[in-house]
């Protein structure tokens, strides 16, 4: 069997390519990462005011707001990325994210990503103290806990008493699937517009013409087009690695033939096996 027998792509035309990502910026909601993110991006006026809708803190005020927010100090362990990330003028860290996907969204996952804020933000010789307050949000699309809530808030507690043990951490789980017509809150409003395509449809201003601006404005449009197409470049570029770690661990197929067959230089595959070689078991 030739190299690339299984790797038959379908051809598209740009102007192809560009009708699918017309129907997909159309059907994007917020409780879509991919949308998420770009709706966020070096947004700090519509991070704070979701962030003081489902923390309740009405005077929150945020200095500043990253998506796709690398935690560095990990050395070793589980990496993570934040979705959304901030900060408040007190100091108190803010983790927003979008789970979709019922495992992703776990009381262990929360704990770890609270964990690992507590690594990332106290320094050496630091007393614990000094660890901020911290914020870890899940906005999941079903019900993870099950019992029909808007909003669950988690905090560290005695068993017995029921009194807060305040440490300044707080993890809280959004139900993205609450659906109250009698419930008018801003909370419950917030919910509803995860789940909505079109600006018209939403309640909260703010996140309306967030959405608007990427679905209705030419210039928005070109920027989802470009970010949808620079996750499908990367969704490719991966896939090509695997193929080139599966195919050298087999060693039946010569580099130079793997580098024909998936439009890949030579030294890009000499890179690969390289990763290979230094990548712990």
């Amino acid at each position: 069997m030739k190299v690339g027998a299984n790797l038959a792509i379908q051809k598209k035309t740009d102007n192809q390519w560009h009708e699918d990502d017309l129907r997909t910026i159309e059907n994007y909601r917020p409780l879509d990462d991919s949308f998420m993110r770009e709706l966020f991006r070096n947004d700090l006026p519509l991070a704070q005011c979701v962030l003081r809708i489902i923390t309740g803190i009405e005077d929150l005020q945020l200095i500043s707001e990253e998506t796709q927010y690398d935690l560095k100090r990990l050395l070793g362990s589980r990496s993570i990325c934040l979705d959304v990330f901030g900060t408040d003028s007190k100091g108190t860290k803010f983790d927003l994210e979008i789970q979709r996907a019922d495992n992703g969204a776990t009381p262990q996952r929360a704990r770890y990503h609270s964990s690992a804020i507590d690594v990332e933000f106290l320094k050496a010789k630091e007393k614990f103290e000094e660890l901020p307050v911290s914020y870890v949000i899940f906005i999941t699309e079903n019900d993870v806990r099950g019992e029909n809530q808007l909003i669950y808030n988690f905090e560290w507690t005695d068993t017995v008493t029921g009194k807060p043990l305040n440490d300044g951490a707080h993890i809280i789980f959004v139900n993205g699937a609450y659906n109250n017509a009698d419930d008018t809150s801003d909370l419950a409003n917030l919910v509803h517009d995860f789940r909505c395509t079109r600006a018209e449809d939403m309640k909260i201003k703010e996140l309306a013409d967030k959405t608007r601006y990427f679905k209705e404005t030419q210039e928005g449009v070109s920027i989802m087009c470009k970010a949808i197409e620079d996750m499908r470049n990367e969704a490719i570029r991966l896939e090509k690695i695997q193929i080139v770690i599966n195919l050298l661990s087999l060693g039946t197929v010569s580099k130079t033939d793997i580098a024909k067959a998936l439009g890949l230089t030579l030294d890009e595959i000499n890179d690969i096996e390289q990763q290979m070689s230094t990548k712990p078991a």
